[in-house]
């Protein structure tokens, strides 16, 4: 009786911990999707084209890619906490300058400091929440977390784009800005001072973070995540020009992929504990016959929109998965593991972005979706593979009570 009375205060605070860290992923998941639904008008009102203002989309996930690990290295050392709410403060404080940019340029570098920060922010809160749980709930924690980006897709990502149809691109960033706030309050009051995955100074944690099998897990994510962006990143043209569609019915269809993904992010968390590694082989099965769909009956709205559910569920499905496999192969070297998979998701990311703009020039935006398709088809004998990573012997992993 004395321990579930001592106990449960602590059980109900680890989940206002995790909350909260949802919430601060939420943010910077809307920040970083909600672009695709207002690509188009910042096209026009910046006067570029629509495939350069696409380059917003690559600024953003390089960000996340390098200046990520770079800031992760330089303060590996600090506090987890106070890293969660710096990276978000300042996260914050980019999408401000997002708001009152009048040039393209000066657009770019703001999307591109947030993504950096955006990474840092992911990887700092993965650690912390696989030290919120037992080492058996790891992958149900990291979906939590992760759950915030998929209900961005949700609620952040359709509200954004009306947002911004209705006000302007720059209130979509603005409402980013007041949602921000709020969640640093929530981390500032709930997540405690816990220790990450990972133990040592920048060189023990890199030995075993740039690992072999640590980094053919990246490169795996890196395929998987950008044969999705291919596509993804253009959605909304091709749902526009292709399916026939505008206006408030594209946020429509943004929400069911939205709904979808927040399902299978939550699940995908469930599914990372039992096995990550066939979790994302079946992952990319079912995302190469959601692209099929798509690229086969992009003209018939309600099988487009069965297509993006099924791309939906595993296409943040696979997240955790993803992030648990990378955290657990790295062994002590987790900490900085946990910044390289967001590393490795936003390098699918932009190289994702790029290919889907290339496409889109080359071939129109009714064949992004078949270039997404091949390079999901390729994507999957690498996925198959990671299969055989053995995650080392070491004391990284929680000894059995």
């Amino acid at each position: 009786m004395s321990t579930a009375t001592a106990t449960e205060p602590g059980a109900r605070r680890s989940r206002l911990a995790l909350a909260s860290l949802g919430l601060g992923a939420f943010v910077i998941g809307t920040a970083e999707l909600v672009i695709v639904g207002v690509l188009g008008l910042i096209a026009d009102d910046l006067d570029v084209s629509l495939s350069t203002a696409g380059l917003l989309v690559t600024a953003y996930a390089l960000g996340i890619s390098i200046g990520g690990p770079l800031i992760t290295a330089a303060t590996i050392r600090m506090p987890r906490r106070v890293l969660l709410w710096s990276a978000l403060g300042v996260f914050v404080l980019g999408n401000l300058v997002a708001v009152f940019a009048g040039a393209f340029g000066l657009l770019i570098v703001a999307r591109a400091l947030c993504g950096a920060l955006h990474g840092l922010f992911l990887g700092a809160a993965s650690a912390v929440a696989t030290g919120l749980v037992a080492p058996e709930h790891r992958g149900q924690a990291v979906g939590l977390v992760f759950g915030g980006i998929s209900v961005s897709t949700v609620l952040g990502v359709p509200l954004g784009t009306l947002l911004g149809q209705g006000l302007g691109w720059q209130a979509t960033f603005a409402g980013v800005v007041v949602l921000g706030v709020l969640a640093l309050a929530a981390i500032l009051a709930f997540v405690p001072s816990v220790h990450g995955s990972g133990s040592g100074g920048l060189a023990a944690q890199a030995r075993h973070a740039f690992h072999p099998r640590v980094l053919a897990m990246l490169a795996a994510g890196v395929l998987l995540m950008g044969s999705q962006f291919v596509a993804f990143t253009y959605l909304a043209p091709f749902l526009e020009d292709v399916t026939g569609i505008s206006g408030g019915a594209v946020s429509a269809f943004l929400l069911v992929f939205g709904v979808f993904s927040a399902i299978g992010t939550i699940a995908g968390g469930r599914f990372a504990d039992i096995n990550a590694s066939l979790t994302l082989f079946v992952g990319n099965l079912v995302l190469i016959v959601a692209l099929l769909g798509l690229y086969t009956f992009g003209g018939n709205a309600l099988l487009v929109g069965l297509a993006l559910a099924g791309w939906g569920i595993v296409g943040f499905g696979v997240t955790p998965s993803l992030q648990l496999r990378v955290i657990s192969l790295a062994g002590e070297g987790g900490d900085l593991a946990a910044t390289l998979g967001a590393s490795a998701a936003n390098v699918g990311v932009a190289s994702g972005a790029a290919v889907g703009g290339w496409a889109l020039d080359a071939y129109g935006v009714a064949d992004v979706p078949l270039v997404a398709l091949i390079a999901a088809v390729i994507a999957l004998p690498a996925v198959w593979g990671t299969r055989f990573l053995t995650v080392p012997d070491a004391p990284a992993a929680a000894p059995a009570a």
